[in-house]
């Protein structure tokens, strides 16, 4: 018979989620499993990274250890940063978390987690008892004492991490970083009171990565993968409306205060794609959401839902132009002239502009240290440069992004660079109001 874990299926899925997307395999289970280290050591050596759990009445406490779990006569073990942390049942989105550089061995029938030197935390298998320390208790915000008992315990085998000794710091940090975007993001306003919400517009060649950014968008405000804007590889373009998108932050079910606005994409060929002469329209704000475009027809102020006299509000307060970043120079000279055009006739509207460059595959080398490098990959430089200057757009308002496309779980890493995104957008549209009379 198959061993299952205490965790529900929701649990675990937010583990291996905040883990970097890793997938957790139970080794042992002491209600199962011998209560003691020789059985622990049986099932959980030499198996590569791991996840430690004990389970207090409804509290949750574990540890991810990087390196092999310490085997018992084996009392050398490097120094790793270990993942510690905590959660009520059902309440794991309230997780605790702490990260320490950790030496593990085996001491006297116990598991024992040392970090400078000082004993942090510890599980006896044969009494089915812990100990952790005063310091990390407060940081997992525990009522925990030491010596108390526990009614379980699991060890997880830890699949699909880097081979990386600071994959922990990057994927914690990106955690860190990315609910301090959510948060800012979350209780964001237009820097006018005239102006309620914030429209982008997103421009580019069919199958450049529009839709899927505002896909991509869309899913980390709602904490999952969601796919309403239709994206596609076809020759022609699968968006055929022109769509303005509210973007819903899932964990408080309010509508923020910016809009992401789809349209057709863009093709060298006259008749095929956007129809340039619906650009100003847009642009204006006069073009309604779900407008069916038509390549060889503009839209005209006989239609019954154009919108004749467009406020300020309506109109587009930043256009972000998206390119596939590894096919910027297989541009055609008549598609870099549609772009210069349109150019033209964004700046003629002084509305602001940046350059978003998609299907970027690399995006953890956007996490250096204190997240300064999510903007200019080194990998990237020379192709961000050719677009800049292609598009005479400023370096310091050219981004890199890496879109969800076939994923089935969100990345911590690639939220943060979206969200990241997004924001240096919405900073750029308010330099729009700083402009205006």
């Amino acid at each position: 018979m198959a061993v299952a874990t205490r965790l529900t299926w929701s649990e675990q899925k937010s583990l291996e989620k905040m883990l970097g997307n890793v997938s957790l395999r139970l080794l042992y289970k002491s209600s199962v499993h011998e209560r003691d280290i020789r059985s622990m050591n049986e099932k959980c050596t030499r198996q590569g990274p791991t996840v430690t759990i004990i389970y207090v009445g409804n509290f949750v406490l574990g540890v991810f250890m990087l390196g092999d779990h310490p085997e018992e006569h084996n009392n050398f073990k490097t120094v790793n940063p270990s993942f510690y942390f905590s959660f009520q049942k059902n309440a794991i989105t309230a997780m605790k978390t702490a990260v320490l550089e950790t030496e593990t061995k085996i001491n006297s029938g116990q598991l024992v987690c040392y970090s400078s030197g000082q004993e942090v935390f510890s599980v006896h298998p044969g009494e089915s008892s812990f100990s952790v320390d005063d310091s990390l208790r407060n940081t997992l915000g525990t009522y925990l004492r030491s010596g108390s008992k526990y009614s379980e315990c699991e060890v997880f085998h830890v699949d699909g991490i880097e081979d990386d000794i600071n994959y922990i710091s990057k994927i914690t940090g990106a955690t860190k970083h990315r609910d301090s975007l959510l948060v800012e993001l979350g209780t964001y306003k237009p820097c006018v009171d005239f102006v309620s919400e914030i429209r982008i517009l997103l421009l580019g060649p069919i199958g450049s990565g529009k839709s899927s950014f505002i896909n991509s968008v869309k899913s980390v405000f709602q904490g999952r993968l969601t796919r309403q804007a239709r994206v596609g590889s076809d020759v022609t373009s699968i968006t055929e409306q022109y769509r303005i998108y509210p973007i819903k932050d899932g964990r408080h079910g309010k509508y923020l205060p910016f809009r992401l606005c789809d349209s057709m994409g863009l093709h060298e060929k006259e008749g095929v794609g956007l129809c340039m002469e619906d650009i100003p329209y847009i642009l204006k704000g006069c073009m309604p959401d779900r407008y069916q475009l038509n390549p060889s027809r503009p839209i005209t102020l006989s239609h019954p839902n154009f919108i004749a006299s467009p406020s300020l509000k309506d109109r587009i307060h930043c256009v972000a132009y998206v390119l596939d970043i590894n096919s910027i120079n297989d541009l055609s000279s008549k598609m870099v002239a549609k772009f210069q055009q349109i150019q033209k006739e964004v700046l003629s509207y002084d509305t602001a502009c940046v350059l978003l460059l998609t299907k970027a595959t690399n995006c953890g080398e956007f996490l250096q240290g204190n997240f300064s490098n999510m903007d200019k990959p080194m990998t990237f430089q020379s192709r961000i440069m050719d677009a800049s200057k292609m598009l005479n757009i400023p370096i310091y308002n050219t981004f890199v992004a890496e879109n969800y496309t076939s994923e089935w779980e969100l990345d911590p890493i690639k939220d943060t660079q979206i969200l990241f995104v997004l924001r240096q957008m919405l900073r750029v549209a308010e330099d729009f109001f700083e402009d205006l009379p």
